[in-house]
């Protein structure tokens, strides 16, 4: 057996759905313990998972992405900014994706920007701190509960740049998403996304919790036209790092399990 660690198995308990879900911790944690100190070897996917399991005094067999399907991100070529600025948020409205820090950042950035919007897309059970949100800032702001894979991808290219202020992230899908359409990512310092940000280079990183900061780098990539182009370049070059065939997947798969088992 193989296990597939794609981010803190503590975070699905408490930091997503109804608070109640912490009654589960003990128990949760200790299945998801007990599960890669018996599987015959761990995949991890970023340098962050690979801590993880080493914290436990445990080695991953191998360490590679996930594969994930990116053609309706792939498919058309990537356009210029947007006249526009516009921040995206793209992700379940939980906890763990900290969208209600987002919400807070956003009443301080949006004054500064006043010719700019954030744009939410998402659903969960922070659905009424989305709805005060959009009470408060009217103007800038706009949500949609659900788009599929090539309306995110028309989503992205309307934007300047994606947000995403978890509290908690293995692997952000939406991260190589938006490096795919050539738009950076302002997130915060946790987790797996500093795998894949790198800070003045594809975008900017802020210590999570601090809402001040977030909102000054909102503002930031909003106002500075040529730091947001700058941060475009360099998440378009970012992408290939993030993207591989389904057959390239396989093939390092196979290889996995035929070490892990005792057949190369």
């Amino acid at each position: 057996m193989i296990a597939d660690l794609h981010g803190d198995w503590r975070a699905p308990t408490r930091l997503y759905g109804s608070r109640l879900r912490a009654a589960l911790n003990p128990v949760a944690d200790r299945v998801a313990l007990t599960g890669l100190r018996h599987a015959d070897g761990i995949r991890t996917v970023t340098g962050y998972t690979t801590s993880l399991v080493r914290a436990l005094g445990l080695e991953p067999a191998d360490e590679f992405p996930a594969f994930m399907d990116f053609d309706s991100f792939l498919q058309e070529s990537t356009g210029p900014l947007p006249e526009r600025p516009q921040a995206l948020f793209v992700g379940v409205l939980e906890r763990y994706k900290n969208v209600d820090g987002l919400a807070e950042a956003w009443r301080l950035a949006a004054p500064q920007v006043p010719h700019a919007r954030l744009r939410l897309v998402g659903a969960g059970t922070l659905r009424p701190v989305v709805e005060q949100l959009l009470r408060d800032v009217p103007e800038q702001t706009s949500w949609d509960e659900r788009l599929s894979q090539r309306e995110v991808s028309g989503a992205l290219d309307e934007s300047t740049f994606l947000v995403l202020p978890s509290r908690s992230e293995g692997m952000g899908r939406v991260i190589v998403e938006g490096f795919c359409r050539a738009r950076p990512v302002v997130a915060s310092r946790v987790g797996g996304i500093p795998d894949l940000v790198e800070d003045g280079r594809n975008g900017l990183l802020v210590e999570p919790g601090n809402l001040e900061a977030l909102a000054a780098a909102l503002v930031r990539v909003l106002t500075d036209r040529e730091l947001a182009q700058r941060l475009a370049d360099g998440a378009h070059a970012s992408a290939d790092l993030w993207t591989s065939s389904a057959e390239e997947f396989a093939a390092r798969v196979r290889a996995l399990v035929e070490r892990i088992a005792g057949l190369t």
